[in-house]
């Protein structure tokens, strides 16, 4: 079962990965005034398992966090990642 695991575990630390770095490179462009992601990517990425790389980096870079829609919802689309993986354990 370890060798099932691994190649998931993998991925989904790799896609968090990617949602913080989402959120670094729209703070740096939200600074320079360039072109941002938009707010919709930001929750499709959190909704395919990226919620806690977007919750890491909406702290660190201090970004979104006046936003009640990212505040509540990215912590919440966390709570369903879990809840899919504890149904994807079970079956």
């Amino acid at each position: 079962m370890y060798n099932v695991i691994s190649p998931w575990l993998a991925l989904y630390v790799f896609w968090n990965f990617v949602a913080f770095f989402l959120m670094m490179i729209d703070k740096r462009r939200a600074r320079r005034g360039k072109r941002r992601i938009r707010e919709r990517t930001f929750f499709l990425c959190a909704a395919a398992f990226g919620a806690v790389g977007i919750v890491f980096g909406m702290y660190v870079f201090r970004h979104k966090t006046k936003h009640m829609t990212f505040v509540f919802g990215i912590p919440l689309l966390c709570l369903a990642n879990l809840g899919a993986y504890l149904l994807w354990l079970q079956g």
